[in-house]
Parts: C-alpha cells; structure tokens; sequence
C-alpha cells in the first residue's frame, strides 16, 4: 500500500511533484468515484502551471470509473460549487492550492449541493481507497464534455446587486495574479464602476508574490493604489478567490470580523429574525450586531466544512467568518469570494456612506487583535496551561473551537492549527483598545513562555 501524504482537514494540498503528481491525482480521482458513486460530476482549476496537466489526469481517472465529467475550465473554486448545485451535478472536484506557492497544487471535493467533504465527511475514506488503489474496471467508460458555465455564473452574482442603483464608484482591485480577474471583467460592463486593476493577469508563475491577502505584506500594493487613484475601496482576493478583503477609502484594512456584522444587518434587514452563522474567534460584534437586528446567532467551529452544515442545520440566511469566508443560503450555503464585495458596494450604495463609516463606530465598539500565530510544541499543554492561569476570573470558558475565555470587559479565543505547529490568538474587547493590547501581550507571553 503506497501512502499519500497530501491529505489535509479539508481538501488536498502538496508539493508538485514530491507529494501530488499523476499518479496520486489518478488514484484520488478513482478513490472519489468509488467513495461517492456519482454519475456526473463537475471539475475545474485554477491557473497554476499544473493545473492543466492534473486536471486532464483527474479527468481520465473519472471516466475510467464510469463518471461522465463536466470540465468547467479554468476559475474559481465557487465555480465549481456553482456548477454542482445550479447543474443538479453529484458531486464536483476544483484542482487548487489556493494561496500557496507556486509549486503547489491540490483538490478541493464536493458531492451534490455543493456539500463539502472533509476529513469527518469521506475525506479519509477518499484517502484510504487511494492508498490500497485495486480499483474494479467500470462496467462502461463515462464521457468528458465542456460547458462553459460563465454567463450563468456572471447572471447568478448579478442578482444580488440592482446596478441601476449602485453609485459610480472608483475600486482597486488586486487578483494576485490569480484567478479573480477574469471574473472582474465579466462583471464590469454590467456595473457603473471604475475598476483599476493591479496584478490583474492570471499568472501561475506568481511573479508578485503569493496571492494571500492575510499576509500583511502582501497589502501595500492595495493600499498604495486605493491612495494613488483615490479610490472608494480596495478589495483583494486569494488565488481561487474563495475569499476576499477589503480596504477603505483611507487605505486602511478592514478585518473580515467587521465586514461580518456589516453583511449580517444587511441580510437581516431582508430577513427578519432569520440564523445568522459566526465562528467563535472574534464573536461580540457579531452577537450585538444580530440581537440589534431581531436575528438569531449561531456559532460554529470554524472552518468551512463546519460552517456550512451549521448554515444548512439552521437554514441560515448569511454566515461568515473573521477569515474572510462568507456564506450564502442562496449559494446552496456554500463560501463566495465575489458575492461578498458586491453586497458591500450596495450598502455603500443605498447609505450614501463610504466604506470606512460603515465600519468605524464598530470597531470602535469592539477594538480586537486580528488573529496572531505562534510556533509552540506542544498546543494541548499551552491550551490547557492558559486555562487554569485564567480560570479563576473568567465569566465564561467554552471549548467549542479550541479556547474561549470572556470576562467582563475583554475575552479571548486560543486554537491550534489543523495542518500546522500553531496556536492562533484573537484577543477583543468592549471599547478599550489599550485594554486589548494590554491583555494580547500578556497572553503571547504566557503562550511562548
């Protein structure tokens, strides 16, 4: 039996060619088909430079299992989702590493309705089928067919705005060099913006860098621009656009936290006492915001696989999370990176507002770190070492996503990375910034010492 070590929390990620090459793409591809049994499924990839070559290869491993195949081309990951559920498909694969480097690549899984699979939803299984190979011979191969899902796809985004009442705004938008560009053209005849384009070719070389937006030094290209052309707003995307940022009219980032509470009143306000779906990261925003609305807060693990079953258990009209990933009942409850700006240039839109009014008095309100990371040895002793320093002033301690902590005026959530050595940190308080960082530093001493 021959492991495969490029099996993650959530998807496929690895080293091209040391841990992801053909062999291992065919053996996943089968592996998917004998797992889920699906009759037809979409597929698609992004625009690294093996991403062609792995596709074809995932595409032939498909059709050797009697799977007929809807090759969607090169886009998003939201694509792929969008093929699944708008084309009633089984099940749909996205060849992707997302934000890493170059030599990267991966899969992302689906089955029917754009349900995610992960590591507690098939994704071992997927991995262990893969490993012993001995694949039975389809009674007939399946087919390969292109569809070019593209204006459905540009028709579906549209949706959610009314162009005729957008405002003529000026937008900085940085691709990465990734995928998101393409789709930015495909919207702008439709849309009364001036767009100004920075990294905007797709380029699987990555000549500019990783496109990963969380990395602080990945933004100054985004700020400078929204400066330099005295745009409204920036917004950033990573390579398969599953997520995206913003930045306003300052240049100032806007942590995804804020823009959280920001599309919550939005939907609440079309939808009245309707689930609203959080992580518990960074949470007192958003709770205040969905009780000023009449909704109803559900807080799930992070994660997308986790919130995307919380959003469908509950019915969920709009979930997001402070790391940029935003969900969508009306996108079969699945992550858009391209809906979320589009809502918030309607809200700019119809409260004559920029974008830094929307969120200023918020994050006023609730001053917060941003998510901080630290190499540790050992995660489980850290976690349970800053419980018991902790313990005896805490309010409220959970364990529903690594460690929360609330007291009266500040809390704190402490969880360790699923793929890496790490424990991340979000510290927030209720209007005290000096309070905030004051505690942030205590914990990061506590946590590295």
């Amino acid at each position: 039996m021959t492991r495969i070590h490029c099996f993650k929390a959530y998807d496929v990620r690895g080293r091209v060619p040391e841990e992801l090459n053909e062999d291992v793409v065919y053996r996943i591809g089968r592996a998917y088909a004998a797992f889920l049994q699906p009759r037809r499924v979409a597929v698609g990839r992004d625009i690294r430079l093996s991403s062609s070559k792995l596709t074809d290869v995932l595409a032939g491993s498909l059709v050797d299992s009697g799977v007929n195949v809807v090759d969607i081309g090169v886009g998003g990951t939201e694509m792929v989702y969008y093929a699944t559920f708008s084309r009633e498909l089984d099940g749909g694969i996205m060849v992707t590493a997302s934000h890493n480097p170059p030599n990267y690549n991966g899969m992302k899984f689906v089955r029917e309705g754009a349900r995610p699979i992960s590591a507690d939803t098939g994704l071992q299984d997927i991995r262990e089928l893969a490993e012993r190979a001995g694949f039975d011979d389809a009674p007939a191969p399946g087919t390969a067919q292109i569809i070019d899902i593209q204006a459905d796809y540009i028709d579906h985004l549209l949706s959610y705005v009314d162009a005729g009442k957008l405002r003529p705004l000026k937008i900085v938008v940085n691709a990465g060099n990734g995928g998101a560009g393409p789709v930015v053209d495909l919207l702008e005849p439709h849309l009364p913006f001036e767009f100004v384009k920075v990294h905007h070719r797709p380029d699987g070389t990555f000549p500019n860098g990783v496109p990963n937006p969380m990395l602080e030094e990945n933004r100054q290209v985004t700020v400078e621009a929204v400066l330099r052309e005295d745009a409204d707003a920036g917004i950033a995307w990573d390579g398969d656009f599953d997520r995206c940022f913003f930045f306003d009219e300052t240049g100032r980032f806007i942590d995804g936290y804020y823009v959280v509470g920001l599309l919550a009143q939005s939907f609440l306000d079309q939808s009245p006492g309707a689930p609203i779906v959080h992580d518990p990261r960074l949470a007192w925003n958003t709770l205040e915001v969905v009780e000023n609305w009449g909704g109803k807060a559900v807080q799930s693990v992070s994660g997308h696989a986790f919130m995307k079953q919380a959003m469908r258990d509950h019915d969920a009209v709009y979930g997001g999370e402070m790391s940029a990933h935003h969900y969508f009942r009306s996108f079969a409850y699945a992550d858009s990176g391209m809906i979320p700006w589009l809502l918030v240039t309607r809200i700019m839109s119809e409260r004559g507002l920029p974008l830094s009014a929307l969120v200023d008095e918020r994050m006023a309100m609730f001053p917060a770190s941003g998510e901080i990371n630290r190499t540790v040895d050992d995660a489980a002793e850290v976690l349970g070492r800053i419980e018991r320093i902790y313990a005896a002033d805490a309010a409220r301690t959970e364990h529903v996503d690594g460690l929360s902590m609330e007291f009266d005026c500040w809390r704190f959530n402490l969880r360790a990375s699923n793929t890496e050595p790490l424990l991340r940190l979000n510290v927030e308080s209720r209007g005290d910034v000096a309070l905030m960082k004051a505690r942030t530093a205590e914990l990061l001493e506590h946590i590295c010492g």
